[in-house]
């Protein structure tokens, strides 16, 4: 009897399996990516005036690490992707040092990125060299998805909303159910082992301080057709602008080069640095009733947007969540709600917007600011999952739609 049941279920234990041994590896990388650049941060905020001014030829240096060790490892996230949908068959080896490198790099010199592209590129990577090495398995895209879990929940230590990130971001609007048990063994196994090896994760209690009543949900829709709107804007500006500078600086050199001159000035004037890196500054001001400025969110969407256009390296989560996060605060005090609730609902909201998912941004309100007010985190999630205008910051993500015959085939 028992060798009948382990023998139905042989394939999904023994992907559980790997799927432990893959967490372990990622979450030990996403621990030393993590660390050192909470390190450069520190140092960049140190000598701000003395680091920024070489914010471009940094960008150059980027460029030439790529066309030297591997120029297919630019394309990302999009090469992530595209393996996933089975249009491209290998991930370079190379893009998980280059990508780690290249975001320190961006993020000593005060580019306004993110991290989370590195941790979901460098678990994708992982994963799908070590599905390519096991022959006997006869599906790859699970070990991808078990692999961008494994990054992401590494990195933000939210392994419940890193699976299902993982598993609705491939294509919008369908779930890889048969990849579920193994993305939850390796978001586990990389969040603990991420967390053992010293690297802290972000969470804030936000009790909850609303009176459920037809007023405060109106209030609530509204706030979630905002947060949905401007994660669809992030997502459209970020493609636009990809397009628009390379078509009017077609050099690449060039265009990191003068673009990062631009930055450069920018990220000194406003603040002196205020909008540089991840923006986990303005996410600590927001919980800690820090001032926060009308403007701040925009700047940060903005500034984020041309050093990514630029072609600087690094991710978009972080930065959205921070823009979110301070747009909530201004929207909470506009609404008369409270402002620290409304600022966890941006930090999650913009988030499932921009990337154009549902159920990760609700499990990271879950999983970041407790579970006391997921009712919330549901009604304003998914209007702003609704309301994004379908944009995603992913250019090679596909979107299921069950008014059309024409879908994606598994």
């Amino acid at each position: 009897m028992i060798r009948k049941i382990l023998g139905e279920y042989k394939e999904i234990l023994l992907y559980s399996l790997i799927a432990l041994f893959v967490g372990i590896i990622i979450g030990g990388i996403d621990a030393v990516f993590g660390e050192v650049l909470i390190k450069i941060t520190e140092i960049r905020d140190k000598n701000v005036l003395k680091l920024v001014p070489f914010l471009s030829v940094s960008g150059i240096v980027i460029l030439l690490l790529y066309r030297y060790f591997s120029k297919e490892s630019l394309k990302g996230m999009t090469l992530v992707f595209q393996t996933g949908h089975g249009d491209n068959e290998q991930i370079p080896k190379m893009l998980v040092p280059l990508i780690i490198v290249t975001t320190w790099i961006t993020h000593l010199f005060g580019g306004s990125a993110g991290r989370e592209g590195v941790a979901v590129q460098l678990g994708a990577t992982i994963a799908h060299t070590i599905a390519r090495k096991l022959k006997f398995l006869n599906n790859s895209r699970v070990l991808l998805v078990i692999g961008m879990a494994a990054g992401f929940a590494g990195l933000f230590q939210t392994p419940i909303a890193a699976t299902f990130f993982a598993l609705e971001v491939l294509v919008s609007g369908v779930f890889l159910y048969e990849a579920l048990l193994p993305a939850l063994v390796a978001s586990f196994a990389a969040s603990t082992t991420s967390h053992l090896l010293g690297l802290e994760k972000f969470s804030v209690g936000i009790p909850n301080t609303l009176s459920f009543s037809p007023e405060i949900f109106l209030k609530l829709v509204l706030v979630g057709i905002i947060f949905g709107i401007v994660g669809g804007i992030f997502a459209y500006l970020l493609s636009y602008s990809k397009k628009k500078l390379a078509s009017l600086i077609e050099s690449p050199i060039k265009r990191i080069f003068m673009i990062g001159c631009l930055l450069t000035l920018l990220l000194l004037l406003l603040h002196t640095g205020r909008y540089c890196g991840l923006g986990t500054n303005l996410i600590h001001l927001s919980f800690t009733n820090g001032e926060i400025f009308e403007y701040d969110w925009v700047l940060k969407l903005f500034l984020t947007i041309l050093t990514l256009a630029a072609g600087f390296q690094g991710g978009e989560v972080t930065p959205l969540f921070s823009i979110g996060a301070s747009l909530g605060i201004i929207l909470g005090s506009l609404l008369g709600l409270p402002t620290m609730l409304i600022a966890a609902l941006g930090y999650a909201a913009v988030f499932g917007s921009a990337t154009n998912t549902l159920l990760a941004p609700i499990l990271i309100g879950a999983e970041v600011f407790g579970p006391e007010n997921t009712l919330y985190f549901v009604i304003v999630c998914s209007l702003a999952f609704v309301f994004n205008g379908n944009k995603t910051i992913y250019t090679a993500q596909k979107r299921f739609n069950f008014f059309s015959n024409e879908n994606v085939k598994f």
